[in-house]
């Protein structure tokens, strides 16, 4: 199983995000990797993270364009959690299912059509260093590059029965910040404006646009403002974050909550917003459905579907038009924690059902059947 070497080669890595050194050497890993397979590398440098890295296959014009998304970095740093380990059932590290593990999935299944003599074509790779801090950096660079595609795989975990993700929710954080004024609260109390308890008023109308029957939530995470006990609060500051599932919540919410901020509910009181969305909403959509009909029929195999509320890069590439569909990687569980793990059995049927994915892509130039889904 020579996946699995592979995989220990670079969870031997400690690839923080803020570990420049470590992300570019198991990037350099799989430089070599799919430089053996063809492939021409696009570096797109960084000074202060590592490397994002765009590998490119040869092209024909008829075909459409499949691109393959992963990322290099993980989130322990140097000296928390560096181990690797197997046992019967399972492979143990930082990264095994989140996402090196995904990384060596996509890479072994290029390496069988190589092995097979098949030449590989119109599928690209891009693996980003800094999606595991919010891709601020790389979400850039993706969704420019995201149009030069028809499909993208993305290859985070796969789900408790391998499913696939056909939907995750869109992500926003925003700042609060508020301006009162400081007074002597026992000897001109009537003279202060007090920045607190504007934000006390502002926080209970944030959290009632949470509506959960909708999947959309408000969650005020941290406060803080004021001097002391004696003094009229002259500032406060609160840090909330949006998830949703659809366009339509995501803009009822944002209205509203410039419509709180505007509002003085102590006179004198003075807000400013800042923040904003990290990753829009990846909604299921009839085109991404489509795809995996075409999935189900060339791997003639059923492919269990789901939708997640956390982010990837996926969220990224699908909000530009590409019909997306994410955990092509492992199964595992445990990921962002030191129980972090992947099953074994699962490398070796994602490896399959990447490969005659890609050889059909290959060989067919498309994922479709004919005309009848309309795509």
């Amino acid at each position: 199983m020579q996946y699995i070497k592979d995989l220990e080669t670079v969870v031997r890595i400690n690839s923080f995000t803020k570990n420049k050194r470590g992300v570019d050497r198991v990037g350099m890993h799989f430089d070599g990797w799919l430089e053996e397979l063809g492939y021409t590398l696009r570096l797109h440098k960084r000074d202060d993270i590592g490397n994002h890295r765009h590998y490119i296959s040869k092209k024909t014009s008829a075909a459409k364009k499949l691109l393959l998304l992963g990322h290099l970095d993980t989130v322990f740093p140097e000296g928390k959690f560096e181990e690797f380990r197997v046992d019967e059932k399972w492979v143990y590290g930082p990264g095994v299912c989140d996402m090196k593990g995904g990384n060596i999935v996509l890479l072994h299944a290029l390496q069988a059509l190589k092995k097979e003599g098949i030449t590989i074509q119109n599928i690209d790779v891009l693996l980003v260093s800094d999606e595991e801090s919010g891709s601020d950096d790389s979400k850039y660079l993706t969704a420019e590059l995201a149009r030069e595609y028809d499909y993208c795989f993305v290859y985070e975990a796969a789900g408790k029965n391998m499913e696939v993700v056909t939907a995750r929710k869109g992500v926003g954080t925003f700042f609060i910040d508020i301006e009162g004024k400081a007074a002597h609260a026992g000897n001109h109390y009537s003279d202060g404006v007090d920045a607190n308890l504007e934000l006390s008023y502002k926080l209970q109308e944030l959290v009632k646009l949470t509506d959960l029957e909708k999947g959309t939530t408000l969650n005020v995470g941290k406060v803080d403002g004021g001097i002391g006990a004696n003094t009229i609060s002259p500032h406060a500051h609160m840090v909330f974050e949006l998830r949703y599932t659809n366009a339509q919540e995501r803009d009822r919410v944002l209205n509203a909550v410039n419509t709180i901020v505007n509002t003085s509910y102590v006179k004198g009181t003075k807000s400013k917003l800042s923040g904003g969305i990290q990753r829009d909403v990846m909604q299921e959509s009839a085109a991404s459905l489509a795809l995996l009909a075409d999935i189900e029929r060339i791997s003639e195999e059923k492919i269990l579907h789901e939708a997640r509320g956390g982010v990837s890069d996926a969220n990224i590439v699908s909000a530009n038009g590409v019909i997306t569909l994410d955990g092509f990687g492992p199964f595992g569980d445990g990921d962002h924690t030191v129980y972090e793990r992947a099953s074994k059995r699962s490398f070796g049927s994602r490896i399959d059902l990447s490969k005659k994915l890609f050889k059909y892509f290959i060989q067919n130039g498309d994922f479709t059947k004919g005309e009848s889904n309309g795509r």
